[in-house]
């Protein structure tokens, strides 16, 4: 049933009370292939949310916003190495990981209490602590918007990168995710090479740790950094950590001894945008109802009432201050709707 002027403050988790002049929930690709026929909303502005956890409302949506709530998580293949799952696009995502989990498939334990859900997972490659989408990746099924024809799309037809996809670039908002199946293996190596994982699991005091032990130290680091969305509103990781050239990151090393990196390849490095970010004096830094978190400099927050050009003008600001004070660019991980 489509509803008029609704608020998309409890579908978005930056809490933002923007509205929506036309919203539904859709479960199935027969009802979503009937809403995108109706002549009403053929030219109409349309917007596709699945948990509502990678995007930020600048204003009300004058058009149609569709949540995509398709379930069931079946097995496609399986093997003794391994199984292929196919998810609905409308699975909460930490749910699918701790299925994964419970049923001892290894490959996304390290992406434990990620928000959102499935379909969203791939548009943006999540990743964490040293694994990405890509890395589990079969294929996915999305709906071509402007045929309505079903169109599948394997890795490479993707294009990942880091926290990219064709479907945030080519393809945006010309497919809907509605299914996505993932390569996970019974005799799985865990992967620990991210010093916070071992560091908790040292804690626990954990020296050869199970599947679902990672999966704990997982959960407890991102509680510990993190805050829940249900009771600040954010984003999680509001800006991408930035890939710089090694000979830049090592000038930058002469003046900031201590600045961390990761390695990407032999030419870059990835530098952490919660320590720069950290180092410019933002954590905690609050302007009226929204401020960056206390414990997690990376975090944007609304702490009630916020709206989301304040948010963006924050992060401008934040911005602004890296740029003048390493020269490094860090941009945005969330999508600016409006």
């Amino acid at each position: 049933m489509i509803k008029e002027n609704i608020s998309l403050k409890p579908y978005n988790t930056f809490g933002i009370d923007a509205k929506a002049r036309f919203f539904i929930s859709i479960d199935s690709v027969e009802k979503l292939k009937t809403i995108l026929s109706l002549e009403q909303f053929k030219s109409a502005k349309k917007l596709f949310i699945g948990g509502g956890s990678n995007l930020l409302l600048l204003n009300d949506f004058d058009g149609l916003v569709i949540k995509i709530e398709i379930s069931g998580i079946d097995k496609v293949t399986e093997n003794e190495n391994g199984v292929i799952l196919k998810a609905g696009a409308g699975v909460i995502w930490h749910d699918f990981v701790m299925y994964c989990v419970d049923n001892r498939f290894y490959g996304v334990e390290n992406l434990s209490l990620i928000p959102g859900t499935v379909g969203a997972a791939p548009m943006q490659n999540i990743g964490a602590y040293g694994v990405e989408i890509k890395d589990v990746f079969e294929s996915l099924e999305a709906l071509n918007t402007s045929t309505l024809e079903v169109e599948t799309f394997n890795l490479e037809k993707c294009r990942f990168g880091y926290r990219e996809s064709i479907f945030k670039h080519e393809a945006k908002d010309k497919y809907v995710i509605l299914n996505v199946s993932f390569n996970l293996q019974k005799k799985g190596n865990l992967n620990l090479e991210y010093g916070a994982i071992k560091d908790t699991l040292s804690q626990m005091q954990i020296s050869n740790p199970t599947l679902k032990e990672v999966c704990e130290a997982v959960i407890s680091i991102r509680k510990s950094k993190l805050p829940d969305p249900a009771k600040i509103g954010n984003s999680g990781s509001f800006f991408k950590n930035p890939e710089i050239p090694i000979t830049r990151f090592e000038k930058l090393k002469e003046k900031y001894p201590n600045a961390p990196s990761y390695p990407v390849n032999e030419n870059l490095v990835k530098v952490p945008a919660g320590w720069l970010i950290e180092q410019a004096g933002w954590k905690g830094h609050r302007e009226g109802n929204v401020g960056v978190h206390t414990k997690q400099a990376l975090v944007l927050v609304n702490y009630g009432g916020g709206t989301g050009s304040e948010i963006k003008a924050l992060a401008e600001k934040i911005q602004k201050s890296v740029f003048e004070k390493y020269g490094i660019e860090i941009n945005p991980e969330v999508n600016f709707i409006g």
